[in-house]
């Protein structure tokens, strides 16, 4: 039994997509179990199918086909992401359980539904902020590296407190992002402290960045010692699934980021 806390500890990454019960389970066929190659060759593939559509909303966005192709994409990419990974709200629970040995069914539909919605989000940037795409994505790229480094090497170790400090931190992002969602439906308008170009929205959105960055560190843990405790195969598609909405939801949050800083 491995003795790390980020699995063993609620088993809980600060990623809500992924979770113990799903990365607790065991293969007794050997040539059925999940490799960190595996996790990581399908984490490789997902970003390919991500950038391709991405490129094709990006270049197309004018064509009302594939404005169509891209919402049609993208909602079958929310229903695929709630068949596997299912649907969690803070102290309530599971509403949906998650389903991880669907991912091999869904991974795809996924992957390009997500792709459609990052070129369209990225163009809308780009259009109102030339250059900031290319600058989000390097230090997108740059973070993850980073990280994974430091989690290789030693130098973050992600036990208990670190495991109970991110995903406290997750969860009252994902309840300040709900309070602004529920405020902007009924006033009309978003609060400066979301959208604004200020001191202190450009703090929340740093500490956002911060804690989403740290949350490919739990991520890279649960998979890899979910593969050497011998999780089934089709968690590989499972827990590249994860990893790639955290690194989405961490360009998200970069592209936000740099477009604050660029408007004050």
């Amino acid at each position: 039994m491995s003795n790390h806390s980020a699995l063993n500890t609620f088993g809980k990454s600060g990623n809500p997509l992924i979770r113990s019960s799903a990365f607790n389970e065991r293969s007794s066929d050997f040539s059925d179990r999940m490799t960190l190659d595996g996790a990581v060759n399908k984490t490789a593939i997902m970003l390919a199918v991500l950038v391709t559509t991405a490129s094709i909303a990006w270049n197309f966005s004018a064509n009302p086909l594939v404005m169509t192709l891209g919402l049609v994409s993208f909602i079958a990419g929310v229903i695929s992401g709630v068949m596997t990974f299912g649907f969690y709200f803070p102290f309530i629970g599971w509403i949906i359980k998650p389903k991880p040995y669907n991912a091999p069914k869904t991974w795809l539909i996924y992957s390009a539904g997500q792709g459609f919605l990052i070129g369209f989000i990225s163009l809308s940037f780009e259009t109102m902020f030339p250059g900031i795409v290319l600058e989000a994505v390097s230090l997108t790229f740059f973070v993850a590296g980073s990280l994974l480094f430091a989690y290789k090497s030693g130098m973050i170790k992600p036990d208990q407190n670190f495991l109970l400090m991110v995903f406290a931190a997750t969860m009252g992002i994902f309840l300040f992002y709900l309070f602004i969602l529920i405020y902007s439906l009924f006033s009309g308008s978003t609060p400066e402290i979301f959208s604004g170009s200020g001191n202190f929205s450009i703090g929340i959105s740093l500490f956002v960045v911060a804690i989403a960055a740290l949350n490919l560190v739990l991520d890279f843990d649960i998979i890899e010692q979910s593969a050497e405790q011998g999780a089934p195969k089709y968690m590989e598609y499972f827990g590249s699934m994860a990893l790639m909405a955290t690194l989405i939801w961490l360009y998200i949050e970069i592209l936000r980021l740099l477009a604050k800083m660029r408007s004050r």
